[in-house]
């Protein structure tokens, strides 16, 4: 007897050019079309930090474009494949705490003092919390928020 050796599923992944501006819209009406259709595509990825592209996984070229004929925005099928570590840096989230440094500025975007700005004074990376002063209070009184609830402004010079 022999033994099958197990294939791991290869992933074919596509790249579609579309309007700068309109990748959400492109893919809204992809989705709507394959749903409608019943193409067999298996997923879409819109990154934020990649303007004009729209990824597309699909067992072969020919149900992309089907996919993609007649939808508004789209520009054109990017020849050939897109491998999964190329991609993988905008599908895997990383930690605020990595960007945030002692002295930079950020916004706070939950809580009580959501939408001020304010200056890191300290980094607590084990319970992933940051000490702030606030920049547009009258006195300085430092507060302590999760880093979550910080966005990046300006970096420290």
């Amino acid at each position: 007897m022999q033994k099958k050796e197990e294939q791991t599923p290869t992933t074919k992944i596509f790249v579609i050019k579309t309007t700068t501006g309109q990748e959400r819209n492109v893919a809204r009406l992809i989705a709507a079309k394959v749903e409608m259709t019943h193409i067999p595509i298996k997923a879409l990825l819109v990154p934020d930090a990649l303007k004009g592209y729209v990824f597309v996984e699909a067992d072969g070229p020919h149900l992309v474009e089907e996919a993609i004929a007649g939808v508004r925005h789209v520009r054109s099928r990017i020849p050939g494949l897109v491998s999964f570590s190329e991609i993988e840096r905008y599908i895997v989230r990383k930690p605020v705490m990595e960007d945030l440094n002692e002295d930079d500025v950020v916004e706070i975007t939950g809580g009580p003092f959501k939408g001020m700005r304010a200056k890191i004074t300290r980094l607590d990376k084990s319970k992933g919390e940051v000490t702030l002063e606030l920049l547009e209070a009258t006195f300085t009184l430092p507060i302590t928020v999760h880093s979550d609830y910080v966005k990046l402004v300006e970096k420290a010079k």
